[in-house]
């Protein structure tokens, strides 16, 4: 393996980002066909390519097979670092474009479904009012949101998610996260139900009454079955199990039932945030970037915007129309 010495002499002349970027496109297509398909060149190129770099690195990159190819430890180890190159690189040229024209740009942010109809349009407005041009590109995703795999590959710019505690599962050491504001726990019934005019309600009351239990194994359902089983009591028998908003919102404003849910969600649907008592659990809502990734200045007003948005009382999840 050549030395780390050798770089500038030997490395650093034949390694070139063209030629890294084939070898990624190998890699993410697992097949040097497929990868010379997709850039409109020969497959013999591609092969040459792949070659050179093995060559000037002294080790195997991939392993060919009749299936395919793969990377090897060596070839991981250069899509790892690579990878994070070229996304400097690309943030790089954010900043440039920012630089020359500050009004414009492009952010990619993921959201959990629940603070996308909640804080986030909020959120993307404020931030529209100052930079009209820049192009919001939001993708939702399963909440909770745990692996984050479009942040770790580097596709988001960041992540809006509600706080999950960290595990051996599901390790947080590579990530930032910034608490932006807690969010409650809160039991929620339609305006109309006679529950509504109560100034309190015991949570033994409620055991009997029809309720949309959160799917099993979520965070929510896991403290509402904390909080029967404080009381001893067991766990409401589900009319509906799920965690899809708005639909449980057009089932509470409908009907008779009853949930739990964070409390900027009672305020975006215009329900009724009932008086009962629940153990006290913060439940905060981050916003979530990847460390020791260099973020353009344009990510950070974005960041701010949200900052701004969820500590002024008047900018919080306003009722829908209905």
């Amino acid at each position: 393996m050549p030395r780390i010495v050798q770089w500038e002499h030997q490395i650093g002349r034949r390694l070139r980002l063209r030629d890294l970027f084939v070898f990624f496109t190998v890699v993410r297509k697992g097949s040097m066909a497929k990868a010379a398909a997709e850039l409109d060149v020969s497959t013999p190129a591609v092969s040459e390519i792949i070659a050179d770099l093995e060559h000037a690195l002294g080790v195997r990159l991939l392993d060919r097979s009749p299936q395919g190819v793969v990377a090897t430890t060596y070839g991981e180890a250069l899509m790892r670092r690579g990878e994070a190159a070229f996304d400097e690189l690309k943030q790089g040229v954010r900043d440039i474009e920012f630089l020359a024209d500050p009004t414009s740009g492009e952010i990619r942010v993921a959201s959990t479904d629940s603070l996308a109809i909640t804080v986030l349009p909020d959120i993307i407005k404020h931030f529209a009012r100052e930079h009209p041009r820049v192009v919001v590109h939001l993708d939702t995703m399963p909440s909770p949101a745990t692996r984050l795999p479009g942040l770790r590959d580097r596709r988001y710019d960041l992540a809006l998610a509600r706080s999950m505690p960290p595990s051996n599962d599901f390790p947080m050491h590579d990530l930032n996260r910034e608490i932006l504001f807690h969010d409650p726990m809160v039991v929620a019934a339609g305006s109309h139900t006679r529950w509504a005019r109560r100034r309190k309600i015991d949570l033994a009351e409620l055991a009997d009454e029809p309720w949309i239990v959160p799917t099993p194994g979520t965070w929510i359902y896991l403290h509402l079955a904390e909080a029967f089983r404080e009381r001893g009591l067991d766990l409401p028998k589900a009319s509906l199990r799920t965690i899809a908003w708005p639909l449980v919102a057009d089932f509470l404003a409908d009907g008779p039932f009853i949930t739990v849910c964070a409390r900027s969600l009672v305020r975006r649907y215009a329900l009724k945030e009932l008086p009962v008592k629940l153990p006290e659990r913060p439940w905060p809502v981050l916003v979530i970037t990847l460390k020791h990734r260099t973020l353009s200045p344009i990510v950070e007003r974005f960041i701010n915007s949200a900052r701004i948005v969820t500590k002024s009382p008047g900018d919080r999840p306003r009722p829908s129309k209905r």
